[in-house]
């Protein structure tokens, strides 16, 4: 199994720790390829070359000298990888208990299977209040309980903790198309899903990476296009996402402008309820899509 970890401006050194600890118990079935893609730090270069050429996991580090984006940085490792099993991991994420590898290297080398999703938690997540809001938004959308992904198995599909056999992902790249931020990972899951079985299983890691309101918009800004792209080409799947109908339904309104930047400025608000603020930011996000769709 091969684990491919993606990072831009991130040090994903302590996440290299957490596996490693687990080096024994792997046996030889993993190894790890991490790909900077444009960080353009040589102090963190040379550290995690230091990091890696001590560690008991096989490990390699490849430099690109510009960002590529998230969607050609992973087909680059799936390139330079030599598992016969891909484990996509986010470099902010940390595994929320310490048999984390063991257990995915553990299926495959019983079931193989085509795609499994191990889930993502916030338990290790900080509880700072500037986060206060991602942290909403994450734990009702996106940290779902294994057996609720399982009743769509194409929805809850990330590339933070994915693990895909090397002929699925041979069959079906992620499109270089998508740029920036966003829906890379959702769009490949919806042409995957038509070929190939998708499990679920409770093998979770922690999302370390939580935004402030204002990166968190800026993201999504970034994602619209992504967006459009993926409801272009998968639209019967795309018109039951609530963020789509949405969109459509904003899109008709005047003044959307005006509105749009009323949505942000409720989100940063710090005095409202963090309810209310996400409730606003994801009105944001649909406002976005709206001129996108």
């Amino acid at each position: 199994m091969s684990v491919l970890v993606p990072f831009l401006r991130d040090d994903p050194s302590e996440l290299l720790a957490l596996l490693e600890s687990e080096a024994a118990s792997v046996d030889g079935a993993v190894e790890i390829v991490i790909l900077d893609d444009g960080t353009a730090d040589p102090a963190l270069t040379e550290r995690l070359i230091s990091q890696i050429t001590t560690m008991a996991l096989p490990a390699r580090l490849i430099t690109l000298p510009s960002n590529e984006g998230r969607a050609i940085g992973r087909n680059r490792l799936a390139a330079a990888a030599r598992g016969a099993s891909l484990l996509f991991l986010d470099s902010d994420m940390r595994p929320d208990h310490p048999h984390f590898l063991r257990d995915w290297a553990e299926l495959v080398a019983r079931d193989n299977p085509a795609v499994a999703f191990g889930g993502f938690s916030l338990k290790q997540a900080s509880t700072d209040a500037r986060f206060s809001v991602h942290r909403a938004m994450a734990a009702k959308s996106e940290c779902v309980p294994f057996e609720a992904r399982a009743k769509q198995p194409e929805k809850y599909v990330y590339t933070s903790n994915l693990l895909v056999r090397r002929d699925v992902f041979e069959a079906e790249a992620f499109d270089s198309g998508f740029t920036g931020w966003g829906w890379e990972d959702v769009e490949w899951a919806m042409r995957v899903s038509r070929r190939f079985s998708v499990i679920h299983l409770d093998n979770a890691a922690t999302h370390m990476g939580l935004d402030t309101v204002p990166a968190l918009a800026r993201k999504y800004e970034q994602s619209a296009p992504n967006f459009a792209r993926m409801a272009a080409r998968h639209p019967e799947i795309v018109a039951a996402y609530p963020s789509y109908k949405a969109a459509k339904l904003l899109k008709s309104l005047p003044g959307l402008p005006w509105l749009r930047h009323r949505l942000r400025a409720a989100a940063e608000f710090p005095w409202l309820p963090v309810a209310a603020r996400a409730f606003s930011l994801r009105l944001y996000r649909a406002a976005l899509y709206a001129e996108a769709v």
